[in-house]
């Protein structure tokens, strides 16, 4: 397995669209999320995943991202280390609401 996977909004649309269940961990800080989330995202800020990495399935993928796509991208190499599979949504919730839902705030 490689260290470090992503893939761009549209195709986590087109999971959400074709009705795949797809498990979203958004590593940002709460102040953030309480500005804009992705519906149905879990949140477990960065600094605290350590403590709670078992609330992860190690056996499902998880869609990992943050602001822009930078620490989750740290996130992803982190969680892929321990062996669960984990993949970068490039551009973090900024690229989510620029190309799939403009609803979104952007800060």
């Amino acid at each position: 397995m490689e260290p470090y996977a992503e893939i761009p909004p549209s195709e986590l649309k087109r999971r959400f669209d074709a009705g795949e269940p797809t498990a979203i961990l958004d590593v940002r800080e709460t102040w953030e999320h309480e500005l804009c989330a992705i519906p149905g995202a879990r949140l477990i800020p960065m600094d605290d995943l350590p403590a709670r990495v078992a609330e992860l399935d190690p056996k499902r993928e998880v869609i990992v991202h943050c602001h822009h796509g930078q620490r989750s991208a740290a996130v992803v190499e982190w969680l892929r280390r321990r062996g669960i599979p984990a993949v970068n949504l490039r551009g973090g919730i900024d690229a989510w609401a620029a190309e799939v839902d403009p609803t979104l705030a952007r800060y």
